[in-house]
């Protein structure tokens, strides 16, 4: 088995806003072995919380794939994590804009499955999710928001988006009703949305969620349209 090192490189991607101003995101980047049949790879994008921000993208890894990967767990996916500069939030509509321009250059660059494509984050990478699904929804096939939280007027741009929240029923930082409030206003527009509660569980759901092996076979099972 490589190192996590060799097997999450440090990379940087750097896009035009719509001020024409030159931007960009570091990300790590885990790429398993390619099919030996040809066939091409899903890609996961990871978008971390709050805590994370910065430009020492060995904080990216203390949660989630980036920390299991780190960790020297394996995804049958290639599994992108770019980090959010401090001053900004991923649900930013800059940010957005920036997110999906890395994962179209991601999609060219790697070999990978523009059809499995897939979106999860965790607290400010929650809203993130949510934000940059809506905005582009024909991006992901599925997409795992946790203990975030989003705009239920845009509700109706992520029915054609397979949703699977999760948050602690006692989070003191980002109350439940954010994803209960949206993810009832996705199934109240015929979206294909479900939301799993953690009894006795504060802010941390993260952990829980990302070692379910259950939910990277539940992304997988889906394509876009």
């Amino acid at each position: 088995m490589q190192s996590a090192e060799h097997r999450q490189r440090s990379c940087e991607f750097t896009w035009t806003s719509s001020t024409g101003q030159k931007r960009s995101f570091p990300y790590l980047c885990y790429q398993p072995n390619e099919p030996t049949d040809g066939s091409k790879l899903p890609l996961l994008l990871f978008l971390h919380g709050a805590g994370e921000r910065g430009n020492d993208l060995t904080l990216v890894q203390k949660h989630g794939p980036p920390k299991m990967i780190a960790a020297g767990e394996t995804f049958p996916m290639v599994v992108a994590s770019p980090q959010c500069p401090l001053d900004q939030w991923w649900a930013m509509q800059e940010d957005v804009n920036g997110l999906a321009q890395l994962v179209w250059y991601l999609q060219q660059e790697l070999p990978v499955d523009p059809q499995r494509t897939y979106l999860t984050g965790m607290s400010m990478g929650g809203y993130g999710t949510f934000a940059l699904a809506a905005a582009y929804p024909e991006i992901f096939a599925a997409i795992i928001p946790v203990c975030g939280g989003g705009d239920c007027q845009r509700a109706e741009k992520l029915k054609s988006v397979p949703t699977w929240a999760f948050h602690g029923r006692d989070d003191d930082v980002v109350p439940l009703v954010r994803s209960e409030e949206i993810i009832e206003a996705i199934q109240q527009n015929g979206g294909d949305a479900r939301l799993t509660i953690y009894d006795n569980v504060q802010h941390d759901s993260w952990t829980a969620t990302y070692a379910n092996r259950e939910i990277y076979d539940w992304l997988l099972s889906h394509t876009t349209r």
